[in-house]
């Protein structure tokens, strides 16, 4: 007997983590209420000494398209870039551990995309909960409005931009505004004005917080 062979998803959702037993499930649950289904979940674990994988084990045991990954602390750029090396999908995304997407998130991106083919990556501005400003990576003694910057958990792309880039880069301040830096050289970003993702600048460790 033949067995239908399973199809791989079409989106592949980086969440990198570290110590975020108390926030994971809201982001996650965002993740398993979306409008769009046909998606892949890597968790990857950035060295957590919480009850991450307590938790994790109950969704690795439910649903068949999350993933799990291990390592040692090495910091958001690693992780980030071990989900992007892991991914199936044809379009790669991101979220932090402790924000959340609206449930028509991907939905949306996915129909923009379809519409405006030769457009290889988006971003777009979030809804802030909590502080809007952060420190400009050019000037640390400079605040700017997070609406000017690069948040890297809206990032939505072609997943061999991700790959002919080899992802991120290990630097001290926003990976993510170094990253679109050389994809711009090659490739069509747009930025998506749609605010459904959510970003918790009320995080107490947050990264951005301890700049």
């Amino acid at each position: 007997m033949l067995m239908k062979k399973k199809s791989e998803p079409l989106v592949s959702i980086v969440l990198p983590t570290y110590n975020r037993e108390k926030y994971l499930e809201r982001s996650i649950s965002s993740i398993i209420n979306q409008t769009y289904e046909n998606w892949e979940l890597l968790i990857v674990d950035d060295g957590s000494s919480d009850t991450t994988l307590t938790l994790i084990k109950n969704y690795l045991n439910r649903f068949a398209n999350v993933r799990y990954f291990y390592h040692e602390n090495r910091g958001a750029a690693y992780s980030m870039n071990i989900g992007i090396q892991n991914s199936k999908g044809k379009f790669i995304t991101f979220l932090g551990s402790d924000d959340e997407y609206l449930e028509n998130h991907l939905e949306l991106r996915l129909e923009y995309l379809s519409k405006n083919k030769n457009t290889d990556l988006l971003h777009s501005p979030a809804k802030i909960i909590g502080n809007q400003f952060v420190k400009d990576k050019h000037n640390l003694l400079k605040q700017i409005h997070l609406d000017e910057c690069i948040l890297g958990g809206t990032l939505f792309g072609k997943a061999e931009i991700f790959n002919d880039l080899n992802g991120f880069k290990n630097v001290n301040y926003s990976p993510e505004s170094e990253f679109i830096e050389r994809a711009e050289e090659n490739y069509k970003i747009e930025k998506f004005d749609s605010r459904t993702y959510i970003y918790h600048r009320d995080t107490p460790d947050g990264i951005c917080n301890n700049i």
